[in-house]
């Protein structure tokens, strides 16, 4: 068991033969089992050709229907991108990973509103986001893939750096992971941590959480709360950005605080009322869930 991919997973890129959509691609495909895994591409132009032996098609309902692909990851730029995440909605995969940074907010306010009237049952990964890795089974994104070793601790994180950086603790630690989830730090995004604790509370294979968040947004708090009443296992947290001023907007889109209860001290206070033990220190990420195994 794993949440949301695992080795028999099969997987479209849209996006396949630009330039980071072939380079990610060709990393995925040598890891595990990525080679039976990406059965197809997708370029309006490039339909008949083939990527590395991957086959490209017209549209993602042609992929889906050629192949049985049930999730796509979409390395498209961001004036299309949208666009690109409508399309697999629409062809009603189980699964959409958004990598591309840079979508207009525009733009996904039209994609959650579209989601929203069709009532869709696709879920979205990001967009901005490393992706989601089941180890020693399949990548789908960005993160390296030396740092993961199987276990059964789930990481879910809003920052693709932090991932790694926990993932990198606790292979460190000898613990590995059961799946790695990049939620992505964008304003308008899809899955939320609550959504991913709720599947790591189901998973027979996960045993504890790491959950890192950022300043701005509801989402952690969200979460915590959610925790408090629900999860069956521990949960450790970190916030970035304790050192941020009030109104400033500091990198991603998403991390503007406005004061409230979406300062990094506030969510901090908030997750240890909920029991959720965290740390200021993102590299104690690790030790910090050791001790609470």
């Amino acid at each position: 068991m794993s949440i949301l991919i695992n080795k028999d997973t099969k997987v479209i890129t849209q996006g396949i033969t630009g330039k980071t959509g072939s380079f990610h691609t060709k990393a995925c495909l040598e890891y595990a089992n990525g080679k039976n895994c990406f059965v197809a591409g997708v370029h309006p132009k490039r339909a008949g050709e083939e990527f590395d032996g991957i086959p490209i098609y017209a549209t993602v309902k042609e992929a889906k229907e050629a192949t049985g692909a049930t999730v796509s990851v979409i390395y498209v730029p961001p004036a299309g991108a949208a666009a690109a995440i409508l399309e697999a909605v629409e062809a009603e995969l189980d699964l959409v990973i958004c990598i591309t940074e840079g979508i207009p907010i525009r733009d996904m306010l039209e994609v959650r509103q579209r989601m929203k009237d069709m009532n869709s049952k696709t879920l979205l990964l990001g967009p901005n986001c490393p992706g989601v890795i089941t180890p020693d089974e399949l990548k789908i994104g960005i993160m390296p893939g030396h740092i993961h070793r199987k276990g059964r601790i789930g990481i879910v994180s809003r920052s693709g750096t932090l991932t790694y950086e926990a993932v990198a603790q606790v292979t460190e630690l000898g613990l590995g992971q059961s799946t790695a989830v990049g939620i992505g730090g964008d304003p308008i995004n899809g899955l939320k941590h609550i959504d991913v604790l709720k599947m790591f509370n189901d998973d027979p294979d996960t045993d504890a959480v790491i959950m890192i968040g950022e300043i701005g947004g509801p989402d952690e708090v969200n979460a915590a709360r959610w925790a408090k009443d629900n999860m069956k296992k521990p949960v450790v947290g970190f916030i970035a950005g304790v050192t941020a001023p009030a109104g400033k907007r500091m990198g991603h889109a998403g991390a503007l605080i406005s004061g409230g209860e979406d300062t990094a001290d506030a969510k901090l206070k908030i997750m240890e009322e909920c029991g959720i033990k965290t740390t200021r220190d993102p590299s104690e990420m690790g030790k910090l869930l050791k001790s609470v195994l």
